[in-house]
């Protein structure tokens, strides 16, 4: 959650020429309800659940990039069915950075975890959840810093260097 995944997808499906999917709005066009309305309707669990079979299906999608929900390599096997489908990324970004992003009104707003939250909860929770979530991240096939998103300069530049590491990856694993 704001370490930049729709910044840097979007980009980097233009740079590639690949479709790009946001997995948060796959599910919203598909249930027409916000991710927000799915949680406060049928809770998180049953939220997994739609996610876990949304999952599934853009994986079968070929040139494609999908941007996952921060908690999506957390539950079931998901981070294991991303790696056997596709180079999975994990954008780290300090958390810092991360509350800074979060903080930004609208984008807090949409996210059920924490929209409700202070300033100093959110940063609690993005230390924690960060913390927790670690061993699933540490899984992803790239870790890239994704720091430096904070125009359009900086995003071109990070897009360039993820494109890149993600060519060389592919050329090396003759995938």
């Amino acid at each position: 959650m704001g370490s930049g995944k729709t910044t840097l997808g979007r980009t980097l499906s233009a740079k590639m020429n690949l479709q790009f999917i946001d997995l948060d709005i796959f599910i919203e066009n598909r249930f027409c309800r916000s991710v927000k309305q799915i949680f406060a309707e049928r809770g998180e669990e049953a939220f997994r659940k739609i996610e876990r079979n949304m999952l599934l299906e853009v994986c079968d999608f070929e040139g494609t990039i999908v941007a996952c929900g921060g908690g999506t390599p957390c539950h079931f096997d998901n981070m294991e069915v991303m790696n056997e489908h596709g180079v999975s990324v994990f954008l780290n970004a300090t958390p810092e950075i991360i509350f800074n992003r979060l903080t930004i009104p609208s984008a807090k707003a949409k996210r059920p975890l924490v929209a409700s939250k202070t300033d100093d909860e959110l940063r609690e929770f993005i230390v924690s959840s960060l913390a927790a979530r670690a061993k699933f991240y540490g899984k992803a096939t790239i870790e890239f810093n994704s720091s430096n998103l904070e125009d359009r300069t900086q995003i071109a530049e990070s897009t360039d260097a993820l494109a890149a590491l993600i060519t060389d990856y592919l050329a090396s694993h003759q995938m």
